[in-house]
């Protein structure tokens, strides 16, 4: 498989949505399926080549083992090309990216939110379909990019990819999290926060926004200011809230 299987974010959204609509298909799997098809990279214009009969002998092929997945509904096959060709993607629960240039918000934390429908923190690390990005200043929150995790779990390593695509963001809000991404998660230099009952992304935004003019220590060091006590770190970690 080529280094870059998926030749734009338009291109793997297409496909992350496609195999949700097939199913809940394995999207690493479908991939390599497309690339066996299209060959690499996949771009939008090849994936707008593919009718009905391409994807129903994909499934029937590739994934003759998962036999839940061969008998896909016509009509589900049907959208997932449409979804494949770009056909009503802008009207799959993205939520629209607020008008953002680097700078704009000075002093402000970039924050990823791990999320599988709408502007919802209701994502795993390792599993979630997307990871919403967002600029957090103690008077602004301005969603600035929405990254799905697709070509990410074509890598080997697929949590040191997802850690890797939102390397640029200092804390990254998750619903559960396993230790072994946790590490390669810090090791990007993202700080993980688990929120075990997930809720609206800007509004877990809202409580973080609120502890920016005086942040417990773990805040503190991301933020560069000096920490004063490290006990209520302590039992910040001792109850979950720090992963």
């Amino acid at each position: 498989m080529s280094d870059t299987p998926i030749a734009s974010r338009e291109a793997a959204l297409r496909i992350a949505l496609a195999a949700r609509a097939l199913s809940g298909l394995d999207v690493r799997a479908l991939v390599g399926a497309l690339i066996e098809k299209l060959e690499s990279p996949l771009t939008e214009t090849k994936l707008g080549t593919l009718t009905v009969e391409d994807l129903r002998v994909i499934l029937a092929g590739d994934f003759a083992e998962q036999g839940c997945h061969v008998g896909v509904d016509g009509e589900s096959l049907k959208e997932a090309v449409r979804l494949l060709w770009g056909q009503g993607v802008e009207n799959k629960d993205f939520p629209a990216v607020d008008a953002y240039t680097d700078g704009d918000m000075p002093g402000s934390l970039r924050v990823a939110v791990a999320a599988n429908r709408g502007e919802t923190l209701d994502g795993h690390f390792g599993s979630c379909e997307r990871f919403l990005v967002y600029q957090v200043s103690p008077t602004d929150i301005k969603l600035v990019d929405i990254r799905t995790t697709v070509e990410a779990d074509t890598a080997e390593d697929k949590n040191a990819a997802r850690s890797a695509l939102i390397n640029d963001c200092q804390i990254v809000y998750v619903q559960s999290i396993g230790g072994p991404a946790a590490a390669k998660v810090v090791r990007a230099g993202v700080h993980p926060v688990k929120k075990p009952e997930g809720g609206k992304a800007r509004e877990v935004l809202v409580e973080l926004q609120g502890r920016l003019t005086s942040p417990p220590p773990w805040l503190a060091q991301i933020m560069g200011v000096p920490a004063t006590s490290l006990a209520r770190f302590e039992e910040e970690l001792a109850s979950g809230e720090v992963a």
